[in-house]
C-alpha cells in the first residue's frame, strides 16, 4: 500500500483501468470467471441478436432479470478512492471493462470514462445510433413480450452494451489507446487482464515506459511485467492508499 502510495505520489498522468473484480465488491455477480453467469448460461450472440427475435425475447428477458441488481448496487470503497484520485487531478482518466455506470455514480465525470463494453443503464438503436431509457423499454418487453423499434428510424434497439461477436466500439478504443500512451502510471484494479482487446492497455503502457500496478484478488498473465502487484480486495487497499497520499 505505501508503495502505492509513493507511485501515485510521483505520478504526473495515472489512468485507472478496472474490470470485474472492483464491481463485485458492490455485489455484482462476475460474468466471466469460473462459476459466474457466462458459465451457467450461454451468452446471446451479437449475430444472433440481429436476425433472430427469439434471442432478442431471451436478451432482455435477462437484463429484466437484472434489474432490481442493477437499481440497488452502489459505488463501493474502492470507486469512491478512483473518484477522489480523479477530484485531486492525479487520475487522468478511468477505463473500464465494467458495464454497470458506478463509476460515474461515484462521482467521475462522463467525460473522464472511457466504457470499452458499453453500458446497461442504456439503451441504443443499432441503426441511427440514437440513445433512450432502459426503464421505457423493460416497460414496454413486460407489456408486449419484445423491445420496441427505434422511434426515429425503425431500426432495432438493445441495450448499450457490447455483446459477443459485436465490434468494438472505435471512438472508445480511440481515446482508450490515447490515454494509455500518455500515462505514466497505468493501475488495474480488478481484471483478470484475459480478455482483449481490452486487456492490451496495460501491455502497451508498460511497452511505452510507464509504471504498471495490478490490484486484483487472483494472479494475472501480466503480473510478471508489472512494477507492483497486490493480491487483494481493491476497496481497503485504495483507500488505505489515498489516505497515505
Amino acid at each position: 500500500m505505501r508503495t502505492l502510495a509513493d507511485f501515485l505520489r510521483e505520478a504526473r498522468r495515472v489512468v485507472v483501468f478496472t474490470g470485474a473484480g472492483i464491481s463485485t465488491e458492490s455485489g455484482i455477480p462476475d460474468f466471466r470467471s469460473p462459476g459466474g453467469i457466462w458459465s451457467k448460461m450461454q451468452p446471446v450472440m451479437f449475430a444472433d441478436y440481429l436476425t433472430r427475435p427469439e434471442a432478442r425475447r431471451v436478451s432482455w428477458e435477462r437484463r429484466l432479470a437484472m434489474e432490481e441488481t442493477w437499481r440497488a448496487v452502489k459505488p463501493n470503497d474502492g470507486h469512491r478512492a478512483v473518484a477522489d484520485l480523479v477530484r485531486r487531478g492525479i487520475v487522468g482518466h478511468v477505463i473500464t471493462q465494467n458495464i454497470d455506470g458506478l463509476h460515474q455514480l461515484s462521482g467521475v465525470p462522463d467525460d473522464k470514462v472511457i466504457e470499452l463494453h458499453g453500458t446497461t443503464r442504456l439503451a441504443k438503436c443499432l441503426t441511427c445510433g440514437a440513445r433512450a431509457e432502459v426503464a421505457e423499454i423493460l416497460a414496454h418487453f413486460e407489456k408486449h413480450g419484445d423491445a420496441p423499434d427505434c422511434k426515429l428510424c425503425g431500426g432495432l434497439i438493445k441495450t448499450a452494451t457490447i455483446s459477443f461477436g459485436q465490434p468494438m466500439p472505435e471512438a472508445e478504443m480511440a481515446r482508450a489507446e490515447a490515454a494509455t500512451l500518455a500515462c505514466d502510471l497505468f493501475l488495474v484494479l480488478g481484471s483478470s487482464l484475459a480478455v482483449y482487446p481490452a486487456a492490451g492497455f496495460p501491455l502497451a503502457a508498460r511497452r511505452n515506459g510507464a509504471r504498471l500496478v495490478i490490484v486484483n484478488r487472483e494472479e494475472t498473465p501480466q503480473d510478471r511485467i508489472a512494477n507492483l502487484v497486490i493480491n487483494a480486495e481493491i476497496g481497503p487497499i485504495m483507500t488505505a492508499a489515498v489516505q497515505a497520499l
